[in-house]
């Protein structure tokens, strides 16, 4: 199953590449314009289940990634069938400066929470998702705070050192 999979990508969408990391796991890297048309013919070829989407920085390179990962929800409660078992990461990468991609949500609605976290711990713009709202931090970064060139020493000594110190008590 999964090499038909692969053969199936290959033919049906140019500069794609497909290798696999194990025999369960397949690794796809296509361009930006080829990722929607790609998550949506891997979904309607079983790989329903949008399991993660995750970020890389590639900080020397300039470069995030951005990965999809997609696996079939399970059919049979006994045991899992060859395609179950496969699990497929889509990669494309996406340039540091101003990072930018569309949303997934009309395909896989339980990307939204995944694209505002990705917004932002890393500064990624999902142009279409509708509320790219704070999902957890308190406030906002001059750097987002996942990237690598987010300064933690500079930001711990600017938070603490406006901390008032604890006054002991004499006896």
């Amino acid at each position: 199953m999964s090499k038909s999979i692969k053969e199936a990508l290959e033919s049906t969408f140019r500069d794609v590449q497909v290798s696999f990391r194990e025999d369960n796991r397949m690794a796809v890297t296509a361009e930006n314009e080829s990722v929607l048309p790609i998550l949506r013919f891997l979904k309607d070829a079983g790989f329903d289940h949008l399991s993660l989407i995750s970020v890389v920085d590639w900080i020397e390179d300039n470069l995030f990634e951005l990965c999809y990962f997609l696996t079939p929800y399970m059919q049979n409660d006994d045991e899992y069938t060859d395609r179950q078992k496969l699990h497929i990461i889509l990669k494309t990468p996406l340039p540091r400066d101003e990072p930018r991609f569309k949303t997934v949500i009309g395909l896989f609605p339980n990307a939204e929470p995944y694209e505002r976290e990705i917004h932002e711990f890393f500064g990624i713009d999902f142009e279409g998702h509708p509320r790219l709202t704070p999902l957890l931090l308190e406030r906002d970064y001059e750097v987002p705070p996942f990237r690598k060139d987010f300064d933690t020493r500079k930001y711990v000594a600017e938070l603490l050192d406006s901390v008032p110190p604890i006054e002991t008590k004499k006896k």
